[in-house]
């Protein structure tokens, strides 16, 4: 069992940046790869970042390459760093678990965050 809760998210004009972090318990996270996804209203959910279960490799989707940068601790904590923050970010962004050592960006993902919203004003 995992649990994950999001923090981080709110209200940035364009250009600006901002953390999100995602708290998790559970015995088997540190085994596990982390993600970052959003969804915004009227589209599907789309994989964000995500990072294998050591840190030692990661998956930026293309849209936010070069601006997000997802990183974890060995404090149970998963980040994703949001630099030059577009209006077309705006989301709700969603920690998520996968029972998968390595970063698989179609693979499962089976445990989940409540969401945090991201707004980015233009």
């Amino acid at each position: 069992q995992v649990q994950l809760v999001e923090s981080g998210g709110g209200l940035v004009q364009a250009g600006g940046s901002l953390r999100l972090s995602c708290a998790a318990s559970g015995r088997t996270f540190s085994s596990r790869t982390m993600g970052w996804f959003r969804q915004a209203p009227g589209k599907e959910r789309e994989l964000v970042a995500a990072i294998s279960w050591n840190g030692g490799s990661t998956y930026s989707a293309n849209s936010v390459k070069g601006r997000f940068t997802i990183s974890r601790d060995n404090a149970n904590t998963v980040s994703l760093q949001m630099n030059s923050l577009k209006p077309e970010d705006t989301a709700v962004y969603y920690c998520a678990a996968s029972p998968s050592l390595v970063v698989v960006p179609k693979g499962r993902f089976d445990y989940w965050g409540q969401g945090t919203q991201v707004t980015v004003s233009s």
